[in-house]
């Protein structure tokens, strides 16, 4: 009774693809932080020490953006690990959506905007492929993540 859309074959394909990013989490979690505040410099309001940066080089050697990245890319690789377990899944993703929603009151169009940035960063590695097995993982976290706002009254 899964809750999840991905067959089999799709979880093994985006576990693979997540595998090749995964390798070097701090510098891939950093460089979609850095992106994503660069491309999209509202995204920083939310990060109290990261406002006055404003170079994509001084953000870079950030210990809190380093530490953050780090952190994005360890919660997506919880979720990636239990994609065929949707109770597992759900038991990551909704205390995340939840804290996210209430606590940090983080505008959840910004999961979109992350979510494509690491499919970017990864059609740049490692081609089309990598980011098409990985995008319908984005969207089952996506629609989670909104699905846990909507519930939070969002």
């Amino acid at each position: 009774s899964s809750t999840m859309s991905l067959s089999e074959a799709e979880v093994q394909s985006a576990r693979g693809a997540w595998e090749k990013m995964y390798v070097d989490a701090e510098d891939n979690g950093t460089a979609v932080l850095v992106r994503m505040f660069t491309e999209h410099p509202d995204t920083k309001s939310y990060f109290t020490h990261f406002k006055g940066m404003d170079s994509a080089e001084e953000m870079k050697q950030s210990d809190q953006v380093k530490g953050h990245g780090k952190k994005v890319f360890s919660a997506i690789n919880d979720m990636v690990q239990h994609l065929d377990n949707s109770e597992a899944f759900l038991g990551i993703v909704t205390p995340l959506g939840k804290k996210h929603a209430t606590q940090l009151k983080i505008d959840p169009k910004n999961f979109r905007i992350i979510c494509d940035i690491i499919l970017q960063l990864m059609e740049e590695k490692f081609g089309g492929d990598c980011k098409a097995s990985f995008e319908k993982v984005t969207n089952e976290i996506c629609t989670h993540l909104n699905n846990i706002y909507k519930e939070e009254g969002w």
